[in-house]
């Protein structure tokens, strides 16, 4: 990629990407390790409810449950004729407990995703000072040795940024939700 790096740039560079996939990875290994015991039940529940199995699983007792109460199977007596309503109110209950272990693991991953991006945010802000810092380096480097920076962007973007003035920033040009 770049003719003047050593092979070892690039091993490097590899052995940085793959501690940090490990680092990234422990941490989600080390947050699903802990979650309690109704939130591991709550996502069996919700990733069960959202698999074909689930699907083929009502499909049959569903289908089942009609065939025998529209007496198509000989010997086995109706418990719920037509329209059904026991079946009606089983379906009920089964989608309120359904919806609400859905929603348990959506706030949970919506918690999660909150974490994530307050890291996201800690480490952009890292990272924006240190570009702020290496283009100050720049400048006083490029100033010793008698090289004038015209461009003023580079010069704005030497500048320390404040969070909060961002931060402000956006809160009044965004529109409220």
């Amino acid at each position: 990629m770049y003719p003047h790096r050593e092979d070892s740039s690039s091993a490097e560079t590899c052995d940085a990407i793959r501690r940090n996939i490990e680092a990234v990875a422990r941490l989600e290994e080390d947050y699903i390790r802990q979650r309690r015991v109704a939130d591991r039940i709550a996502d069996f529940i919700a990733d069960f409810s959202g698999s074909l199995k689930f699907v083929l699983l009502h499909m049959v007792v569903y289908g089942a449950w009609i065939v025998v109460n529209l007496r198509l199977v000989p010997g086995i007596r109706a418990f719920d004729p037509w329209p059904f309503l026991l079946l009606g109110m089983v379906v009920s209950v089964e989608a309120i407990f359904l919806s609400t272990f859905v929603l348990i693991k959506q706030n949970r991953m919506s918690r999660r995703a909150d974490q994530r991006a307050h890291l996201d945010l800690q480490i952009n802000l890292l990272a924006e000072r240190e570009m702020t810092l290496v283009l100050q380096i720049l400048q006083e480097i490029s100033a010793k040795m008698g090289v004038t920076v015209s461009d003023r962007s580079v010069q704005e973007l030497a500048e320390e940024i404040s969070v909060e003035t961002v931060a402000s920033k956006l809160r009044e040009r965004l529109p409220e939700s």
